[in-house]
């Protein structure tokens, strides 16, 4: 990171006041008649009618729009284990992304715990809070643990975004690059850098969209997970080949690599080395295994994404977990499951296809955007993604049969969503155009 980008960024979260979230009252409290209804004596007749259907806690209160984002600190983003203080400013950000995007409340709670068993206890107790928890930055395999557990035993939707945040947008990059390259999932080589919780998250993923296990080579840092090793966890064991090799050889011919490692890991030799027209996700954070420049030269016809907003296709989370959320939410889930993930990411895919928006062009600097090989996946400033995802996601719910609220009428709730954007991020500017004042 450049030191003038390093500045600016601390300047940004220190000024004009600390951090990047506040708490807002939405109900008037300036009189004695308010401070009557809002609290004693009157704040007693929603507690009696929550104790007499708890169903009503989502009439009565925020419950039903509000997000815990909870995390140990144990893998934030490239920075390792830097523990639950310090990974704050993340989780702090992943609220203010909630807000803006899809008018979703956050509290961000960072706990000092490292075993699992008791970070799964302690999250249980939160459910009277949350109408759903996003788990961020828990490293592998633990990760796995702590949220199978709490999807099995809350009944509230538990969605641990490092895995199925970048399956969701990579998968939707990976629907419109084999689209444009002619390519059958099942029948692609995919080589995977990279297996912790996003890289085994994408492999399952990409599996439920039509890739074959087979033909999924993933390594970690001690090279291929294959049968002849010992030391496999059983989430890493599901993906061992049944011989071994090197990335170099697994390379040969491949039609996708997907890089969830560490920077310059790929080479120009690699990338030629692999399939026409081949699909590269470099997505190590926030140096990625191959620049975007090094990549088109070693073979300009390849498809290129990262985790960078700088390049041409950019596999960021924002494009998708503030929508299943959202849809999670209004369709009261009781999980997020497969079918909706899969919903998220053709939505996704489609939307890509769709004539981009003069408005979008401007915020993309005044580049032209068009489907094609750098431009696989939308914007994440999109401001129709809420309106098509959304849908999509809660039909899917409806179908799978995860929905408790009753079907809307789509075209109904596309105009709510939209207006709902539009009236938070007018809030949200005048909020902040107050502090520079």
């Amino acid at each position: 990171m450049s030191k003038n980008l390093a500045q600016r960024a601390l300047q940004y979260h220190e000024e004009p006041r600390p951090g990047k979230l506040e708490v807002l009252p939405c109900k008037s409290c300036y009189t004695i008649d308010d401070l009557t209804l809002a609290y004693s004596p009157g704040v007693a007749e929603p507690c009696l009618e929550i104790a007499r259907d708890p169903k009503l806690a989502a009439k009565y209160t925020g419950k039903s729009n509000l997000v815990g984002v909870i995390t140990n600190g144990t893998a934030v983003l490239g920075l390792g284990n830097i523990g639950a203080l310090a990974s704050k400013p993340v989780m702090e950000g992943k609220g203010l992304l909630f807000k803006v995007y899809a008018d979703i409340d956050v509290f961000d709670i960072e706990l000092d715990i490292n075993s699992p068993e008791q970070l799964i206890e302690v999250i249980k107790t939160m459910e009277p809070t949350f109408g759903a928890i996003n788990l961020e930055d828990i490293k592998a395999p633990e990760c796995f643990l702590v949220e199978q557990r709490l999807r099995e035993e809350m009944n509230i939707p538990v969605f641990h975004d490092d895995q199925h945040g970048t399956a969701v947008i990579s998968g939707a990059a990976l629907l419109n690059a084999a689209h444009i390259t002619g390519r059958l999932l099942q029948d692609m080589k995919c080589v995977v850098s990279g297996a912790g919780a996003a890289g085994i998250a994408c492999a399952k993923f990409y599996m439920a969209l039509g890739m074959r296990r087979d033909n999924i080579y993933m390594f970690d840092s001690r090279g291929l997970l294959h049968t002849g090793r010992l030391d496999l966890h059983a989430t890493k064991a599901q993906f061992a080949q049944s011989e071994d090799c090197t990335l170099e050889l697994a390379l040969e011919g491949a039609d996708i690599f997907l890089g969830l490692s560490r920077k310059d890991l790929l080479s120009k030799d690699m990338v030629r080395s692999m399939a026409d027209n081949p699909i590269i996700f470099a997505c190590a954070n926030p140096d990625p295994e191959i620049t975007y420049a090094d990549a088109k030269e070693a073979n300009p016809h390849c498809i290129m994404g990262s985790g960078r907003s700088d390049w041409p296709n950019q596999v960021n989370n924002v494009s998708c977990f503030p929508y299943i959320f959202r849809a999670a939410l209004d369709m009261q889930a009781t999980t997020i499951n497969e079918a909706m993930k899969i919903a998220a990411a053709r939505a996704l895919a489609d939307l890509a296809r769709l004539p981009v928006p003069e408005e979008v062009i401007v915020a993309n600097g005044g580049t032209p955007l068009e489907f094609g090989p750098d431009y696989v996946i939308p914007k994440p400033f999109d401001p129709r993604m809420i309106e098509l995802l959304c849908p999509a996601i809660a039909e899917a719910a409806i179908i799978s049969g995860v929905a408790q609220a009753e079907e809307p009428d789509m075209d109904e709730y596309r105009a709510v969503l939209r207006s709902r954007v539009k009236a938070v991020m007018q809030r949200t500017r005048n909020l902040v155009d107050s502090y520079s004042n």
